[in-house]
């Protein structure tokens, strides 16, 4: 059923359906209830937008101030005319709905937002900027964030830079942080000086935090690109100026704000300027990437210029005489900033470090060939260079500079350099030397010799007031004259143009310094020996010898001890006895031998065959370990030659106890051969048994090579079962036999086993270990029985008699019966040489129809 009702207000006819009777009585019952009318709203959602609108109208009318109803209500309208041309007139009337609600909701920000953003659909930009602007004066300043987005949004979507840059203005006040989104929108819209204006007002701003996290020095390099780039669009602004405050603020980017100044005057056609700022910028830089951004863009632009004018001149029909000198002068200009480039860079590396020596000579090479550049280079170089403060070698530029002179013929102009370096208070000593030094060499090569000696002379003169060498209070001109390096020239200078007393004089006055070396005392004695001075050269050695201890002195000591025995030989041997005393007294093991040896010499030749063999005695244990074996060996040799070979005995004895293993093991095999030559073989074999002590069979297999051939040449069963017997023993007592521990294995595991051993839980351990011994055993069985000295089985115990392993090589040691000897002949049977007797040796006893050769 349908009810019709006339609204009396509008005489508009409204039908009702029955289902809309109990909310149409609830609102009768409750007409100023919001949730009343909202649930009836919600009711309605479906129904036809002049039904709902009517609806929201009677119920604003009831409650005109309700944020709620409103906020539905707009929104129902902004629903219905969805997907609508902009120019239907339901647009205007939802505008009016908007603007009837903002009499009562003005404050709401919400409804100013839906109205902003409804308006900016509608693509009316001055309408809506009016809206914008009302809904920024009648919310409070804490709710302008609300709006502000949409708002820029607005004026970003639409070409209206001269409204966008009043609003922006206008917006910086409130948010002055988000200045960059300012800078951005005018370089889009191409207003590039305000852009610049601003970025500069930021950039000057230290508290000024960007909100892309730039830092200020990125938004200095923006401000120079921007202003360099676009000369013609940038007049409020000195960009000079600017540019040159970057430079003194950033120090780390001088290339990159150089190029932009000199980019800036490019762009705008000043050219001789924008040179002269180059030629600034390559002055001044004091880094060598700084230089190299600066030079590749000067280099880039001459050669720039001088292609496009060489274009131009191509493309006139006749060039005339002024455009053929203008790119001669071009042409010009790019050559000579090329062929400065390594001097532009050496200027860079001395403006960082000004006291960079090495540097100054490279400066100096570049002007190779021009006289007064070198001059002003080497002037002001060591005006420059402070001693403390120099990197490299002050003097080396004193000299080179003086030397440059000389090269020139300029001696005087030299004389005058090298006495102004004297005077500079250089950081060590040795630098001022060699000034001195150099300057006397300059004489020399000038043939001035008396000059060069007055020279030194002057140099080495003591101050008034003695100071330590090495005491850095006292200025270095007060300390050079104990300098060696002076006093050694001033020596040579000495003998070869000075007198004989003079030249002594220079070598007692270095001594009595104690600056001297040993080779100073050494060329002092050759000196003396020169002029037939010999005792006073031996003085000299004395004195060289008191002043140095060991290992420096072994050369003063050698020298003069083989001068000495030169000298005098045999006619002065208790002086020489004692020299070599006091020589070998503290010598060191490292320089003992030659001296023991030289020692050893002179008593073969001038002295006692006793005192010889006591100096080679002392040798023995007075040189190094390493060289003791060969001090043995040339002692024993000495003797043999002197005393004969028996004597040798005791020095055998005494090296074979003294030395090491490695080398008593030798010295026994000589020992023993020695012995054998003299027919002493049980001597022989007593010290091979001696030796075999220390003889582990595993590494010395030579020696007992050799012992086993010593017995067949020399021996009988006997010595060779003795000889075999001791191997054993040795053998077992270094515990290198892995078969007799393999055997001894195997025997434990077969005495010890039981049957509960081959259970499935046996030990695997105990099985493998066994079958390893087992397998050691038999790879280790011996090959044949005619070898001589074969692997002999230990005893097994524990088993029954019939089991009993026999050994068919095994060798009673224990009995004395001479039937088992005879069966362990057989067994052996080792080969026993025979020799033939000479008959000479029987005399008379032997008959003449008996044998002519007897066993032994």
């Amino acid at each position: 059923m349908v009810i019709k009702m006339q609204l009396l207000e509008k005489s508009i006819d409204v039908d009702f359906i029955e289902e809309d009777l109990p909310y149409e009585e609830e609102i009768l019952r409750n007409a100023y209830s919001v949730k009343h009318w909202m649930r009836y709203a919600e009711h309605k959602k479906n129904a036809p937008g002049p039904v709902l609108n009517m609806l929201y109208e009677r119920a604003l009318k009831q409650l005109p101030g309700s944020y709620k109803l409103w906020y539905n209500y707009l929104k129902a309208r902004r629903k219905q005319v969805k997907g609508k041309c902009v120019t239907d007139p339901a647009f205007e009337e939802t505008n009016h709905v908007f603007e009837r609600s903002l009499v009562f909701m003005n404050k709401m920000p919400r409804i100013w937002m839906d109205y902003c953003s409804f308006m900016v659909s509608q693509c009316k930009i001055t309408k809506t900027r009016n809206v914008f602007d009302r809904a920024l004066r009648a919310l409070p300043i804490t709710q302008h964030n609300r709006i502000w987005p949409i708002y820029l949004d607005f004026l970003n979507k639409h070409n209206i830079p001269e409204t966008a840059v009043r609003v922006y203005r206008r917006y910086l006040k409130v948010c002055p942080e988000d200045a960059e989104d300012y800078i951005d929108y005018l370089v889009s819209v191409e207003r590039l000086d305000e852009a610049a204006q601003q970025l500069a007002n930021i950039v000057d701003n230290e508290h000024f935090v960007s909100k892309h996290g730039k830092s200020n020095h990125q938004l200095w390099n923006e401000l120079c690109e921007l202003i360099s780039k676009n000369p013609d669009k940038v007049h409020s602004l000195n960009v000079d100026a600017i540019i040159r405050g970057g430079l003194r603020r950033y120090t780390d980017q001088l290339g990159h704000l150089w190029n932009s100044l000199a980019d800036y005057y490019v762009r705008s056609g000043l050219f001789d300027r924008a040179r002269d700022i180059y030629e600034e910028a390559i002055q001044t830089v004091t880094t060598v990437r700084d230089f190299t951004q600066v030079f590749d863009a000067y280099a880039q632009f001459e050669e720039l210029s001088l292609s496009k004018q060489m274009e131009l001149v191509a493309s006139k029909a006749k060039p005339t005489e002024e455009d053929d000198i203008d790119v001669e002068l071009r042409l010009a200009r790019f050559e000579y900033l090329m062929e400065r480039r390594l001097l532009l860079l050496n200027s860079v590396l001395l403006r960082q470090n000004p006291h960079n020596v090495q540097e100054w000579h490279k400066r100096v090479q570049l002007y190779e060939g021009k006289p007064h550049e070198i001059i002003n280079t080497y002037t002001e170089a060591v005006q420059t260079v402070q001693p403390r403060l120099a990197v490299g070698k002050l003097h080396t530029l004193w000299v080179e500079f003086a030397k440059f002179y000389e090269t020139n013929d300029q001696l005087d102009d030299a004389r005058i350099v090298f006495e102004k370096a004297t005077q500079v208070e250089y950081v060590k000593v040795e630098d001022l030397a060699t000034v001195w030094c150099e300057w006397a060499e300059m004489e020399i090569r000038q043939e001035r010799f008396e000059e060069a000696l007055k020279l030194m002379h002057r140099a080495t003169v003591m101050p008034k007031k003695k100071v330590a060498y090495h005491d850095d209070s006292e200025p270095v001109q007060m300390r050079v004259y104990k300098s060696l390096k002076l006093w050694s020239l001033y020596a040579d200078l000495e003998e070869s143009f000075g007198t004989f007393k003079s030249c002594k004089a220079v070598y007692d006055r270095i001594i009595d310094l104690k600056i001297c070396t040993p080779q100073i005392i050494i060329n002092y004695g050759l000196f003396l020996e020169e002029h037939n001075y010999f005792e006073e050269a031996f003085r000299a050695y004395e004195k060289g010898i008191a002043l140095f201890k060991w290992p420096n002195v072994y050369d003063i000591w050698n020298t003069y001890l083989t001068k000495f025995l030169k000298r005098y030989g045999g006619t002065k041997l208790e002086r020489a006895r004692d020299l070599f005393q006091q020589c070998l007294e503290n010598c060191p093991p490292e320089f003992a031998k030659a001296l023991y040896l030289l020692y050893a010499k002179l008593e073969e030749e001038h002295g006692l065959a006793r005192h010889a063999m006591a100096v080679y005695e002392r040798a023995t244990t007075a040189v190094k370990d390493e060289e003791r074996f060969d001090m043995f060996n040339l002692y024993i040799k000495k003797v043999a030659e002197i005393f004969g070979l028996p004597k040798t005995r005791e020095i055998y004895e005494k090296a074979i106890e003294d030395l090491p293993e490695s080398d008593a093991r030798e010295m026994c095999c000589k020992f023993a051969e020695m012995e054998t030559k003299l027919g002493e073989i049980d001597r022989a074999r007593a010290i091979y048994a001696h030796c075999s002590q220390m003889c582990d069979p595993r590494i010395t297999a030579d020696f007992w090579q050799a012992w086993k051939d010593f017995e067949v040449r020399h021996g009988n069963e006997d010595t060779m079962r003795e000889m075999l017997r001791i191997k054993r023993s040795v053998q077992a007592t270094y515990n290198t036999s892995i078969n007799m521990m393999a055997a001894q294995m195997m025997h434990q595991t077969a005495t010890q086993s039981t049957v509960s051993d081959l259970a499935p839980g046996v030990d695997s351990m105990r099985l493998l270990e066994a079958k390893a011994a087992e397998m050691a055993v038999t790879k280790e069985k011996p090959a044949g029985v005619g070898s001589n000295i074969m692997f002999v089985r230990g005893e097994t115990q524990g088993l029954p008699e019939k089991n009993k392993i026999v050994n068919p090589d095994e060798i009673d040691i224990g009995s004395d019966s001479d039937e088992e000897e005879e069966d362990e002949t057989e067994e052996v049977k080792i080969p026993v040489e025979k020799q033939a007797i000479p008959a000479k040796l029987f005399g008379g006893l032997k008959k003449p129809d008996e044998s002519d050769e007897e066993t032994t």
